[in-house]
This record gives structure tokens, C-alpha cells and sequence, in this order.
């Protein structure tokens, strides 16, 4: 069998186990006591949140052993797929090319729905030893460690909040007073951001699409499941698509079979996720008046 023009030898395969050298490049070990935390404004713990010790692999660090796996001219550089007829003729083209998919188009005409929330997002120096995300009225803001000398930040709120940005104040500016009552750990964090170092994204999600396979065609990762940041289960589910898709393919007696049992499992199980990500996107950001509900009892 072909996968978009990818043979499937065992070679191939042998070498994908390179991905086994990502912890040794990553965050390694427990994020202090609590694990992980979330934390009101002032810097108080909401909730506790143990964890074992885990490894914490930045996306890039990800790429660069998956990559280091394949054999050499596997992927093609700078040549963007417009059009279906541009892809090689392979016994399964696998759409894994994002939210603003080319491939879903062919499975099912399903367009991505907003969530009325923008993230920004980056790096900066220096390291962090916990996981923590601190929820206030309408926005959020998190850190976690990103590499030995480096942390990752990101924010979440409610898109109209872009509106009272005022004029010449730029979005580093603009993080810096959204966030200047926070704990020190936030504002450290915005203290060194700077605006070539922000990542701004309109956060959208997809519906729930009635198939991810037409044909020889088939979606994995945002092109199939869309989803809101807050649960962090985007990549994750993406690693899960492939895996169960191979498991798929290599159990099944033809290509159709094979499909159509990845597409029963995944969808059933990726649903949930969709809808619970959205939920938390909406109350992580809801900024209610007078009295709050339960959820949001304790935070700010």
C-alpha cells in the first residue's frame, strides 16, 4: 500500500522510532507539588491538580524527531496543495493539512465556526517550574515550561476585549494592561513579551462533520476536529488519528475496510472533545455580572 506517495517499508517505520530521543530533548519531571494548578488573579490556588512526572515536548522539537525518522526527500518543502490534482497518486491521501483544510473540502463542505475568542501567544526566556493556567472574569492566562532556558505563555479572551485596545498602543502594550493586576508570576511573564514574539490567532472550532473519510480520502487533526485550545488536547488527538489509522489500515483486508473502521472510532471519540474544548473556552472567558455561577465560584 501507498500513502500519498509515502511506501510503506518497514525501513521506514524502523526509523519513526527516533521519536523516541524527544524526552531527552524536552522539559523532563514532576511541575512542582500541585503538579499542575489553576489560580485565581491574585495569585491563590482554585484548584490543585497532582500529576505524575511528565514530559513536556515543544512542537518544534516534535517535528524536528519526527522528521529526523523519514527518509530523505519524504517531504516536500515550499509547495502548498491548492487543489487535490496537485497530490501524488497514492492509494490514500491523508488530510492532515489544518483546520482551513484543501482535503475537507473534498470529504464534506464543512467551514469552521467562531468562537468569539482570540489567543495570543509565545516564548519568552528564563524557566518556569509549574504548569499553571490563572483564570480572571473574561480572560486566562497560562505558563509552562517550553525547554530548559525558555517558557511558554498564552492568553485567552473575549474578542470584543480588542475593541477597547486604544489607538498607538501596541499588543505587547495592550497584554501589559489587561494583565498589570495579576500575580507576579503573570506579569513577570508579560514584563518580556515582546510584539515580534506574539502569535495572535481568531480561535475557531469546527461542527461535527458526518464523515472523515470519502473515498481514498481521509481527515486527521484540525481538518477532521477542530477544537478550542483549553482542554490541550488538539495535538494530542492528531498523534491519536495516526495511530489509529495505521492500526486500521494494516488490520483491515482493503483500504475501504480500513477507513471506514478508523472513521466509526474516531468520530465517536473526538466528539466529546470538540463540544467539552468549546464549553471551557466560553466559561474560561465569560465575564458574568452581579452573581456567579457556580462554576465560576471563587474566581475574580
Amino acid at each position: 500500500m501507498q500513502l500519498a506517495g509515502v511506501a510503506d517499508d518497514g525501513a521506514a517505520h524502523d526509523e519513526l522510532r527516533a521519536a523516541a530521543r524527544v524526552p531527552r530533548r524536552g522539559v523532563a519531571g514532576a511541575h512542582g507539588e500541585l503538579g499542575a494548578a489553576i489560580l485565581r488573579p491574585d495569585g491563590r490556588v482554585v484548584v490543585g491538580l497532582p500529576s505524575p512526572p511528565v514530559h513536556l515536548v515543544s512542537r518544534p522539537v516534535l517535528h524536528a524527531a519526527l522528521l529526523d525518522g523519514l527518509p530523505a526527500g519524504t517531504v516536500e518543502w515550499s509547495t502548498p496543495v491548492r487543489d487535490l490534482a496537485d497530490l501524488p497518486e497514492a492509494d490514500v491521501v491523508v488530510g492532515a493539512d489544518g483546520i482551513h483544510s484543501v482535503v475537507r473540502a473534498a470529504v464534506t463542505p464543512v467551514a469552521p465556526r467562531p468562537l468569539g475568542t482570540v489567543a495570543l501567544r509565545g516564548t519568552v526566556p528564563g524557566a518556569v517550574a509549574s504548569v499553571t493556567e490563572t483564570w480572571g472574569r473574561g480572560r486566562i492566562f497560562g505558563i509552562t515550561p517550553q525547554a530548559p532556558d525558555s517558557t511558554n505563555w498564552f492568553a485567552c479572551f473575549r474578542a470584543d476585549l480588542l475593541d477597547r485596545r486604544p489607538a498607538g498602543l501596541s499588543q505587547a502594550q495592550f497584554l501589559g494592561e489587561l494583565y498589570r493586576d495579576w500575580h507576579p508570576a503573570v506579569r513577570r511573564v508579560v514584563g518580556a513579551v515582546t510584539d515580534d514574539g506574539i502569535d495572535r490567532r481568531t480561535l475557531l472550532d469546527l461542527p461535527p462533520l458526518p464523515t472523515y473519510v470519502d473515498g481514498r480520502h481521509v481527515l486527521v487533526g484540525d481538518a477532521a476536529h477542530a477544537m478550542a485550545p483549553n482542554l490541550g488536547r488538539g495535538a494530542c488527538e492528531s498523534l491519536v488519528d495516526a495511530v489509529c489509522l495505521a492500526d486500521a489500515l494494516a488490520a483491515a483486508s482493503s483500504v475501504e475496510e480500513g477507513l471506514r473502521r478508523y472513521d466509526s472510532l474516531r468520530r465517536r471519540r473526538t466528539r466529546p472533545v470538540v463540544r467539552l474544548s468549546r464549553l471551557l473556552n466560553r466559561v474560561s472567558t465569560t465575564r458574568l455580572p452581579g452573581r456567579r455561577g457556580p462554576v465560576l465560584t471563587g474566581v475574580p
